[in-house]
């Protein structure tokens, strides 16, 4: 059995990426699990506040990411980079500095996005290798899942309507758990 957790790098209630996430829990090979991380009520990041106790969204996050064998970003891109929102969560989830190699150092992460531009997140995708590196994690590069024009792709309740999209989604997903268990 492969445990993967995915992420949705927003929180906005329609969000893309969240519909995207919510759809590969539905496309999953035999033998996967995905459980849904949230970075709802990760607070900006302050180390005056670290220094009091780290935040109960946070701890509940790690917990989950330590328990599985991948992770999967599903990131939104704001300003051709990384939102910050979603920065801020990983931000926290490396504090206190012992805890990056239980949350990140070796593990396995994958990068999907969807957004309403021609070009998918991938200049997101792309700032988030320098971060998952400086981390230690794995950061895997056997496919990419960029979801342009997504408001094409979405029904209003969040579905995928686009076949060939849904397919790639199923094909990623896939794929990435196929690297998890090769890693074992």
């Amino acid at each position: 059995m492969v445990k993967l957790v995915g992420i949705s790098g927003s929180l906005r209630n329609r969000s893309f990426n969240t519909s995207l996430l919510n759809a590969a829990a539905v496309h999953l090979p035999e033998g996967v699990t995905l459980t849904k991380g949230t970075i709802s009520g990760i607070p900006l990041y302050n180390a005056d506040e670290e220094a009091e106790g780290i935040p109960q969204a946070v701890t509940v996050l790690k917990r989950q990411i330590s328990e599985a064998d991948g992770v999967i970003l599903f990131t939104p891109e704001y300003n051709n980079s990384i939102p910050g929102v979603f920065k801020n969560a990983i931000d926290w989830l490396s504090r206190p500095h012992p805890d990056i190699a239980d949350v990140f150092k070796g593990r396995p992460f994958a990068i999907a996005g969807a957004s309403p531009g021609n070009f998918g997140t991938l200049l997101s995708q792309n700032a988030w290798l320098t971060v998952l590196h400086t981390l230690g994690a794995d950061a895997w590069s056997g496919k990419r899942l960029m979801v342009g024009s997504a408001a094409k792709v979405f029904d209003a309740e969040g579905r995928i309507t686009d076949e060939a999209v849904a397919k790639r989604l199923g094909d990623f997903v896939g794929g990435f758990a196929a690297y998890v268990a090769a890693k074992g």
